[in-house]
């Protein structure tokens, strides 16, 4: 083995059952099951690399590059490797596939365990001097589509955009008041402030008496942070500035504390939360402290007819039959679908919720990365009103478990707005609820490659009426949205503030939503709303 590679292990070998290659082309097999197999982990000329023998021969066209490969479980006892094409084609693309079959479940789980260790010595080489980039793909790589990377690392590279969040006085000076108000916990502490930005947030660590702060910053914000904080002399020489991603910098030391701000709408859009998360398991020290540590996000069924016709009414465009001599209306369909699979992003009024909301809470401390590479949340309400609901709402909040004082950073409607606002999934069928009457459903996410999340939901409730069963018509209202491309809806009025001193619980006991006992026609719907249209806040 060669020492530069930074792999530290000696050839492994497993026995298998069988190996077979898929064409890329017609997924045909070559198959190499006739006799058993030896899989054998090597690290030849530097490259990391798993070998496939049969009676101590090599399997000609078998070997796998780890560096760029992928393993998935298909079963107990069988598992596909992908591999990255070889072409001279920049674009990635996965063109190699090895099926691997093993003799029992116990050596499967091995051979995972063992393929995970190796790719993981691949992607951080040999140990590096601080601050130092490792040059193979890193974990944010692999998962990240290059072109959204690009484009997140320079939104957040330019001075508008960190001014837009430091004028955001709720999060600035929450995280301010966390900070110095656990002096305690940053005094002769080592921090890492995770995706620094600016810098802010190190230098409130340095204010409250930290040893040292860390600032890791992967986009060219972190010039402007250097110069900021040189611009602080009392506080700049306990703080580092390094321009990397926490999934590739090395550090001469491990952390006391992390602080970061990885939120984004809905609080997991953009996946930063992710890299909060492996910069926990890369630099934080057993017990160390996360601010913050917890994460909610809270949910809630609301009914705003405003904002469901204003969506409907976006594709009345494709229901022209004479556009220039052109019939849009084949396009209606998709039109009208697309602009509801779009969350809405604004502030709105706490009244217009329908029930009191739930919440799922997501522990910094303990989750894994991987355990939010895909969130199911089971839904159920009780509805305080009778009206027609037009989806769900949702927010979030984080918690700051300092030792002296714990702090909430919310975004809740009715409270102060920050901009992180809230959001909205709006369905393109509404559903009739009664006061009292339950409420299911089901909003499940799943991360992809864009740094976002693809959000299904579905609601149900019962309905009685004429031509009812014993027992009511379940009726299920159900789509599909892009956390990536929300609708921005700033420009509508401000919402309601909320009394310091009243609960949303109590505002809805407050609401005069009339009941719809029949349904609209579609030509009532999606003509715009007259002053007498939708619920009537009082």
């Amino acid at each position: 083995m060669d020492d530069s590679s930074g792999l530290k292990h000696k050839e492994l070998e497993f026995t298998l059952a069988a190996v077979s290659q898929l064409s890329s082309s017609s997924l045909s097999s070559s198959s190499s099951s006739s006799s058993s197999v030896i899989a054998r982990f090597s690290a030849d000329s530097g490259v990391a690399e798993l070998r496939f023998h049969r009676d101590s021969e090599f399997i000609d066209g078998f070997n796998v590059d780890i560096g760029t490969s992928q393993l998935f479980k298909l079963g107990p006892v069988q598992s596909l490797c992908v591999s990255e094409s070889s072409g001279a084609s920049k674009e990635k693309s996965y063109s190699r596939a090895v099926t691997i079959q093993f003799r029992n479940e116990d050596e499967s789980r091995d051979f995972h365990s063992a393929f995970e260790q190796w790719q993981k010595d691949v992607i951080q080489g040999i140990h590096l001097p601080n601050g130092a980039i490792a040059a193979s793909k890193s974990k944010f790589d692999y998962k990240i589509e290059p072109s959204s990377a690009k484009m997140y690392f320079h939104y957040y590279g330019q001075l508008l955009h960190q001014q837009n969040m430091l004028q955001d006085y709720v999060r600035t000076g929450t995280y301010y008041a966390a900070v110095i108000e656990n002096r305690v916990d940053f005094t002769g502490r080592v921090v890492v402030d995770v995706g620094a930005g600016s810098g802010i947030l190190s230098l409130f660590a340095a204010q409250a008496g930290a040893k040292h702060v860390y600032a890791v910053e992967a986009s060219e914000m972190a010039e402007y942070a250097r110069k900021l904080i040189a611009g602080n002399p009392a506080l700049a020489q306990r703080i580092t500035v390094i321009k990397g991603k926490v999934e590739e910098v090395e550090l001469a030391e491990k952390a006391d504390i992390l602080i970061s701000e990885p939120m984004g709408t809905l609080l997991v859009n953009e996946r930063m939360l992710e890299s909060y998360i492996i910069a926990r398991d890369r630099f934080l020290v057993p017990n160390g402290k996360m601010f913050p540590s917890i994460g909610r996000i809270h949910m809630a069924p609301f009914s705003d007819e405003y904002l469901f016709v204003e969506i409907a009414n976006k594709a009345l465009f494709w229901q022209q039959q004479n556009y220039y001599g052109v019939d849009l209306t084949p396009l209606y369909g998709s039109a009208f679908q697309g602009y509801f699979s779009q969350p809405v992003v604004d502030a709105f009024d706490p009244r217009l919720l329908v029930s009191p909301p739930l919440c799922h809470v997501i522990d910094f401390n303990e989750i894994k990365e991987e355990d939010l590479f895909e969130i199911d949340i089971p839904l159920k309400f009780i509805a305080s009103v009778g009206t027609r609901v037009h989806g769900l709402a949702c927010w979030f909040d984080v918690l700051f478990n300092g030792s002296a004082v714990q702090r909430w950073l919310t975004t809740a409607p009715g409270a102060p707005t920050t901009h992180w606002y809230q959001i909205r999934c709006v369905l393109s069928q509404p559903i009739y609820v009664m006061a009292g009457q339950e409420i299911t459903g089901r909003l499940h996410m799943i991360a992809h490659n864009a740094q976002s999340y693809t959000m299904y939901l579905s609601l149900s409730a019962k309905m009685w009426g004429p031509g009812a069963v014993q027992g009511g018509i379940l009726q299920t209202s159900s789509g599909k949205l892009d956390l990536k491309e929300p609708y921005y809806r700033m420009s509508q009025p401000q919402s309601y503030t909320m009394a310091q001193d009243q609960q949303p619980q109590q505002l809805l006991q407050a609401q005069a939503i009339p009941i719809h006992t029949e349904d609209l026609d579609e030509a009532e719907l999606l003509r715009q709303p007259s002053e007498n249209t939708g619920p009537q806040l009082q």
